[in-house]
């Protein structure tokens, strides 16, 4: 049913690449959130950071393409600046979206022009490796920031909300990703010389807080014959990325794609692997799992709260290089193929039980009308 507001309310939505989607999972999320808002009756507008990109409609989405300094530590806050600035001035929407917790320096001036605003943490990032030193400090202080200043707070993840709660002792507002259950087709496998059910598939950026260097330890470390095929790149850590491919060492069961950016061939790639190797630790809800488990993959997690919570432990778990490499060995057996096969099955089920974007939508819609409630207040 569309909002109460919907023939006057106005969204917008800032702090990601924006749409159309082909880098990451926040722009998925704003593309599959935002379409539904708009067949709602909503006004959305996506503000982007795509250099040349001349559309200013996607969707029934309004786009607005601005610029950012492109380094790692200015460019999300350097663009969300001007975002912000665009939004207070020409678009003045009734209610912000805005992602990711580096952007709470521009919480204040929304609240000074009496603009409700909503800001997703994106799980714990001072952890993360790029961000060490000056980098985490500063998102410890953005995080902080966020919660305090942020009308709402939103939580991938139950486990980034208890975090949140007891650091902070306030309570976010829970609201995870989506993804579709699909069937995909293995036409185009041979465009990367694969079979159907015959190699393990990881889709990562190259840094640390992911294990792709352990992944790919252990599975040089085993017996399996099957390909590894690694997709993924890291614009800002070389070094890990020769890193990676060190650890292959010339292996030809290893296979490095780079970055795919193909959405119908990732499909093909996550729905006809034997496994798919997710090491993410330090996220909420990962995009790719979902999308992975959708897709019907047996998923090989790190050993974590926030993959044990995705997958309701319908996952085999590893915590180090040495535990995944006996998983290895195990598949190259054939002593956990009816494990693999039950655990395909489960995770389709779970996306369709948990993970539907109708859903993720309802929850935003419920908690844009509160920020519209306020206003009026």
């Amino acid at each position: 049913m569309a909002a109460k507001y919907a023939d006057l309310m106005r969204i917008a939505i800032l702090g990601t690449r924006g749409v159309p989607a082909t880098y990451g999972g926040f722009e998925t999320a704003v593309e599959e959130i935002g379409k539904r808002l708009v067949t709602r009756g909503y006004d959305v507008t996506v503000y982007c950071r795509n250099p040349g990109q001349k559309q200013k409609e996607y969707l029934g989405m309004k786009l607005v393409n601005l610029p950012a300094i492109k380094h790692r530590f200015t460019e999300t806050l350097s663009h969300t600046t001007l975002s912000t600035m665009h939004a207070i001035t020409k678009d003045r929407p009734d209610v912000v979206l805005m992602l990711n917790a580096g952007n709470a320096p521009l919480l204040a001036p929304l609240k000074l022009a009496k603009i409700p605003a909503a800001i997703h943490l994106d799980g714990l990032e001072s952890k993360r490796e790029k961000w060490r030193g000056a980098g985490a400090k500063y998102y410890r202080w953005a995080e902080d920031a966020s919660v305090k200043q942020g009308q709402e707070v939103i939580a991938d993840a139950q486990a980034i909300a208890d975090h949140v709660k007891e650091r902070y002792g306030r309570e976010c507002t829970v609201i995870s990703y989506g993804a579709a259950v699909i069937h995909p087709q293995s036409d185009r496998l041979a465009e990367l010389r694969l079979k159907k059910g015959e190699y393990h598939l990881i889709v990562a950026r190259f840094e640390p807080e992911n294990h792709v260097l352990e992944a790919v330890h252990a599975y040089k470390a085993s017996r399996e014959t099957k390909p590894l095929v690694v997709v993924g790149s890291a614009p800002y850590s070389q070094w890990y990325v020769d890193a990676v491919h060190g650890a292959a060492a010339n292996d030809p069961r290893i296979h490095f794609t780079g970055g795919l950016y193909d959405q119908e061939l990732l499909d093909q790639l996550y729905g006809n692997a034997v496994t798919y190797i997710h090491g993410h630790s330090v996220g909420g809800t990962n995009p790719s799992l979902l999308r992975a488990m959708g897709a019907g993959a047996a998923v090989l997690a790190y050993e974590v709260e926030f993959n044990r919570e995705v997958t309701a432990d319908q996952a085999l778990f590893w915590a180090d290089a040495d535990e995944l490499t006996a998983f290895f060995n195990e598949i190259q057996t054939g002593a956990l193929d009816e494990a693999l096969q039950q655990l395909r099955e489960k995770s389709q089920k779970r996306i369709q039980e948990n993970y539907q974007w109708d859903q993720v939508t309802d929850q935003y819609e419920a908690l844009i009308k509160k920020l519209a409630e306020s206003k009026k207040k």
